[in-house]
């Protein structure tokens, strides 16, 4: 199984690149992890942000795989314990597809881009900055991970 995520905001501040690389080089390397980064949609003074929503969801779907699971990164999303997180993993990776995060722009996700998704996660019920996003949802992925392997990162 190969991961990636898909995210909408190519400029994020070094500390996100760096806590992102960090916990990326930690995953395994069969899973071929890469994070796949989008430009914000202008938004234009007094237009609506949903025209910026749907071009940047045009963008998200033109960039997802047919054969792959997705997993939408929503405040709306079901939240998970590190246990329960590690469980899904497992189920994820038994079902033998690619596994696509995908972490939408400042305004959200199109509609096309949750009908598409196999998944709602919610990393909290907090309003996260999206580079924060991005370092949670990696050392969370490597913390279900060390669960899996019974690594000692995780500790009860």
């Amino acid at each position: 199984m190969h991961i990636r995520v898909l995210a909408v905001g190519d400029r994020q501040p070094a500390w996100v690149d760096d806590a992102a690389e960090n916990y990326g080089a930690r995953l395994p390397r069969e899973w071929k992890f890469r994070i796949e980064c989008l430009p914000t949609a202008r938004r234009a003074k007094g237009s609506s942000a949903q025209i910026a929503v749907e071009s940047e969801g045009e963008q998200l779907l033109a960039r997802i795989k047919s054969n792959e699971q997705v997993v939408l990164l929503d405040e709306t999303g079901s939240q998970y314990s590190s246990q329960i997180l590690a469980t899904r993993l497992s189920e994820w990776q038994q079902d033998g597809r690619d596994l696509c995060f995908i972490i939408g722009g400042p305004d959200g996700v199109s509609d096309g881009c949750r009908q598409r998704a196999d998944a709602v996660w919610s990393l909290s019920s907090l309003t996260l900055p999206h580079g924060l996003a991005r370092v949670l949802l990696l050392e969370q992925l490597y913390r279900a991970w060390s669960l899996q392997q019974g690594h000692p990162y995780h500790r009860e």
